[in-house]
């Protein structure tokens, strides 16, 4: 922006803002350099301010005033503090270049600033590179804060604590902090209606621990290249997500303990890192056309969290019961319970192993069935083909190789051939052992596997 030919003194543009004669009318000043300091901390200001196309030498300050709204539109200043300040209308700040390269503190301070209207910054330039571009942590904007249309902000921007009824619109928004490992946006606390970040570019991370938001908090094709957490949610609740990012974020996606009530992503961009023990949804979008791909899909999501967790399992399945899907339901489980094996001693894993084997964890006792057959099968072949010798010759029923089998089989009850026959032949006398000791085995792995799925569901 070219220095306007036009000056001014900071003190003479404070005595006509403050001006009472002028009453109501609002003070507009264009196309000015404004040279000194302008300094209005405590002011009362009767009138809305507005500067437009001006160039100022210091920063701007309004620490504490109580104000209608204030403009600066197409403005270039080294600074604007305001914190505490109360503004009856809003705060517009589009379109100007805000800060210094090689300055101290912030280049937008509103901490704790009270704004009736909201905060306009489409299109502003915020330099502090290195610090805080635009500080608003606790502010209470009830017009919101929009930081479109070509926002670019070199350092951070934070609002811990704030409320921000009309929401947070960062939607093409540009963050450069110019390191990985810190942070682009800062929102611990935050309380908005909408937090809507599509298409943001931010090179640092971007954090909303314990952020509110009663509508929609979106990423969609936004650009996250923050490393460690990119994305922290920890503790969040919101009625809406969405994590279809335009490509995988460079760092992880933590939301532990995070409540939304629905939930959307893509697994083309899913991070290598995700924090899911605690998360709750009520909704989740489907990422494969058929219900089958897209529990696998979900799995496989799950197998991002760090460590294994049953919580994140526990959740996935509750989605596919209320949608109806029980078969989805129980696969979960099983896999779940597969991945908690890796986590126990060797009794437990030899344990785990014949429960997976012989009943799925009690969420495929049909395997028992399968067994059961396999070795009637065999015990009938081989049992039809030697001769058994009775216990009490000339009583009892007639040897049946099937019913003898299933006798041993089936520990409980009994078909009355087991007691009657047995076997001069050591081989098929083992057998008949070997199938007792089976039978003990499938039905205490059954039992095992249906008590525990009971117990856990």
């Amino acid at each position: 922006m070219p220095v306007p030919e036009r000056s001014t003194d900071a003190e003479g543009v404070r005595r006509e803002i403050l001006d009472e004669g002028a009453g109501s009318a609002p003070y507009v000043l264009r196309d000015a350099r404004v040279t000194g300091v302008l300094r209005l901390d405590g002011a009362e200001v009767r009138r809305a301010v507005r500067f437009e196309a001006c160039r100022f030498d210091e920063a701007v300050s309004l620490e504490g005033a109580s104000t209608l709204g204030v403009a600066f539109t197409g403005c270039v200043l080294p600074g604007l503090h305001a914190s505490t300040a109360r503004f009856g209308g809003r705060v517009d700040l589009r379109g100007s270049t805000i800060g210094e390269r090689d300055g101290a503190g912030s280049a937008v301070d509103l901490v704790h600033a009270d704004l009736a209207g909201g905060i306009r910054l489409d299109g502003a330039h915020l330099v502090a590179p290195g610090r805080i571009a635009l500080e608003g942590g606790g502010a209470v904007a009830r017009g919101g804060v929009f930081c479109e249309n070509g926002f670019v902000a070199e350092g951070e921007v934070g609002f811990p604590g704030a409320e921000l009824p009309g929401g947070l619109w960062m939607r093409g928004a540009r963050i450069r902090v110019g390191a990985a490992d810190v942070y682009a946006f800062q929102g611990d606390g935050l309380s908005a209606s909408n937090v809507r970040c599509q298409g943001l570019r931010a090179d640092g991370r971007i954090r909303l621990r314990g952020a509110r938001v009663t509508d929609l908090v979106s990423f969609q094709d936004a650009e996250l290249g923050g490393t460690g957490s990119s994305l922290m949610c920890v503790g969040m609740r919101a009625e809406a997500i969405d994590l279809a990012f335009a490509r995988t974020p460079a760092g992880g996606v933590n939301l532990r303990n995070a409540y939304v009530a629905r939930l959307q992503d893509d697994p083309r961009t899913w991070p290598a890192t995700l924090g899911l023990d605690g998360l709750t949804y009520d909704w989740l979008g489907d990422v494969a056309p058929t219900r089958r791909e897209d529990v696998t899909s979900r799995l496989a999501w799950l197998r991002r969290h760090p460590v294994y967790a049953p919580q994140p399992y526990e959740q996935l399945a509750a989605h596919y019961r209320r949608s109806g899907h029980e078969d989805e339901a129980r696969r979960v489980l099983l896999v779940r319970e597969r991945r908690r094996r890796g986590t126990l001693g060797p009794a437990g894993k030899a344990w785990g192993r014949l429960l997976d084997g012989t009943v799925g964890y009690g969420y495929r006792p049909w395997i028992a069935g399968i067994w059961l057959a396999l070795l009637t099968l065999l015990g009938s072949l081989v049992f039809h083909a030697h001769e058994p010798v009775p216990n009490k010759p000339g009583e009892g029923a007639p040897f049946n190789p099937v019913a003898y089998t299933l006798d041993l089989l089936i520990p409980i009850g009994g078909l009355g051939q087991r007691e009657g026959w047995h076997w001069a032949e050591a081989g098929v006398q083992g057998l008949s052992y070997a199938l007792i000791a089976v039978g003990w085995i499938l039905t205490t792995t059954l039992l095992a596997g249906v008590t525990r799925t009971l117990s856990r569901n």
